[in-house]
């Protein structure tokens, strides 16, 4: 019999009419089957408290109504804000170029320049391990979003930085870095509560390919508000869209699905179900880290390498992509926005099907999790360090173009391969983790700029073909690092401590836990039935859901679904109970 609360305050049991064997648990284009209602787990939904309606959702509902789903809705808005974030990292460069043309003049040296270019990943690099533990104290989607809403803010204010000193525009940049040094560990922060184990890949993926569709219209985008009014107008732009979506953010996103007040109690149920236990436990403190083992574990490192191979080439892209066409092939300015976007483009349609493919090979049990990752993440780099080679050595502008377009479009597959490996080994640590990657990874950000700047000046056609020799090689040893290292199992080290687990359990020494789901025989008692004294003092063990092994097809039914329930202690008063002759009246 299963346990749960009326609200008369006592106790009713009752079997489950449909269990987990009713669950299918697969989601496909955000909805989900199996679960009617009534085909309620060992943990019941029958009392759900929804949170109070706020004044707007008396008039509008907090949803998008072309997605079915709250978690999707989550992840499209965090998308967006990725696309204004990475959009408003496009407007310099193009700017740049405007300068170059005489129209106007700033008269900066190659060590300024190079200052300017890297003051935002100075910045960018300081927040990313203090954002995943502000992730971890605080709202993770109001982090993110507040990080958005004020580096918008911070865009308008580049103009007339630029109008004072550089050292005024590096300032800015680097107040912008700080602020979005938090989003990566953020939006780890928000799937810990919104995404389904076996959702992760396309979850993650869709969100994080806001990264790249805020370069393909954000370079276009620039180059024509640069060419038809001036180098302005994309920081003013971008500004004030950010300041925009941060109001529709505030509107529709929440920390956690029970938190929401109109999602459905369909999807409420599937997304804490498919969670577990682990969602409960307290979040980890800068004392209850494992830092020694973070620093001690080769997969983490592997994951670390990973992001540092792909900053060094993303960051190579945005910042100098346009410069590259221009210089090498004389394309004009609104020319180098269109053509430097379409690689990225392909990579925002790829990035997002390379997630729901990942899936799919884990959940049917074609390959581990560790080899899914090993393979989307080694075969996106290498193809994309093979393409650069082409475009190292390339004569044509349409070979060039052609190459350069193939290889970003193919390393959009990589993304599910490192860049969700953190929920995999660690999910309580995933923002932390990320932080942690994300901030090394930033090192690129900063070093590429310098490198560049100082390739390129003075021979700005001969050199490209170094450039990206480099940044294949850079892929290569990623890859190889990457392939023998890493891992996507639940590290020993990431489950909660034995102390940590006794202050999360609500079940004190005195109370006994009760099962109908015991062997005959085990600790035995006739009919199967466990004696409750042989469960006093035992600890939970916590569930990360399908992180843990699976039955294929069925991600939710587990050798040990039913988790064990807290019932009060058997009664030891004389008055009501015991025998009728040792009763007393």
């Amino acid at each position: 019999m299963l346990r749960s609360q009326s609200r008369g305050g006592f106790e009713k049991f009752e079997m489950p009419k449909g269990g987990y064997d009713q669950m299918d648990g697969a989601a496909v284009g955000g909805a989900y089957q199996g679960d009617n209602g009534g085909n309620d787990s060992p943990m019941s939904f029958e009392e759900i408290e929804r949170p109070p309606l706020r004044h707007v959702d008396k008039y509008v509902r907090a949803e998008c109504p072309c997605i079915k789903t709250t978690r999707y809705t989550i992840s499209l808005m965090t998308c967006l804000g990725f696309i204004i974030s990475f959009g408003m990292r496009c407007n310099m460069g193009m700017a740049k170029l405007q300068f170059e043309n005489g129209s106007v003049k700033y008269n900066w040296t190659v060590a300024m320049e190079s200052a300017v270019d890297s003051s935002f990943f100075w910045g960018y690099l300081v927040t990313q391990v203090p954002g995943g533990f502000l992730a971890s104290m605080f709202p993770a989607n109001r982090i993110f979003g507040t990080a958005i809403a004020i580096s918008a803010f911070l865009n308008l204010l580049v103009p007339g930085a630029m109008m004072l000193h550089p050292t005024v525009v590096i300032l800015v940049r680097v107040l912008q870095g700080l602020v979005e040094g938090v989003t990566y560990p953020a939006c780890h922060g928000i799937w810990r509560f919104w995404a389904p184990p076996l959702e992760r890949s396309r979850l993650a993926t869709m969100a994080f390919s806001g990264s790249y569709a805020g370069v393909v219209i954000g370079m276009p985008m620039s180059g024509i508000l640069t060419g038809s009014i001036s180098w302005h107008a994309p920081f003013y732009f971008y500004g004030v869209m950010g300041l925009i979506w941060y109001c529709f953010w505030l509107w529709l996103s929440f920390e956690k699905p029970r938190q929401h007040p109109t999602i459905s109690v369909k999807e409420l149920k599937y997304i804490e179900k498919s969670l577990g236990e682990s969602v409960q436990l307290p979040m980890p403190t800068i004392a209850t880290t494992p830092w020694r083992h973070f620093l001690t574990s080769m997969p983490v490192y592997a994951i670390i390498v990973a992001n540092f191979c792909r900053s060094w080439n993303f960051y190579l892209l945005v910042l100098y992509q346009s410069a590259y066409l221009k210089h090498s092939f004389d394309f004009r300015i609104e020319e180098t926005g269109l053509l430097g976007a379409l690689p990225h483009l392909l990579m925002t349609i790829i990035v997002p099907f390379g997630g729901m493919l990942a899936d799919h090979i884990r959940k049917s049990g074609i390959l581990s999790t560790t080899n899914v990752r090993k393979l989307f993440n080694c075969g996106g780099f290498g193809l994309e360090g093979l393409f650069f080679l082409v475009v190292a050595h390339a004569t044509s502008p349409m070979g060039a173009v052609t190459a350069l377009t193939l290889g970003v479009a193919f390393s959009g597959f990589a993304i599910s391969g490192y860049n969700v490996n953190h929920l995999d080994i660690a999910p309580r640590y995933a923002s932390i983790l990320m932080g942690m990657s994300n901030g090394i990874g930033t090192i690129a950000g900063l070093i590429c700029p310098i490198a560049i700047d100082h390739l390129t000046r003075g021979q700005p056609k001969s050199c490209w073909s170094t450039v990206f020799t480099i940044a294949a090689t850079v892929h290569l040893v990623g890859i190889t690092f990457y392939a023998i290292f890493a891992s996507g199992e639940l590290q020993p080290w990431a489950e909660p401590t034995v102390e940590e687990q006794r202050a999360w359990d609500p079940v004190g020494s005195g109370y006994e836990k009760e099962t109908t789901f015991n062997d005959a025989g085990d600790g035995g008692t006739a009919g199967g039935m466990m004696d409750p004294s042989a469960q006093i003092n035992a600890t939970k063990t916590v569930s990360y859901g399908a992180v843990q092994q699976h039955v294929a097809n069925n991600p939710f039914a587990y050798p040990n679904a039913i988790s064990e329930e807290p019932v009060q202690p058997e009664a030891r008063d004389t008055y009501l109970h015991g025998n009728p002759t040792e009763r007393t009246y």
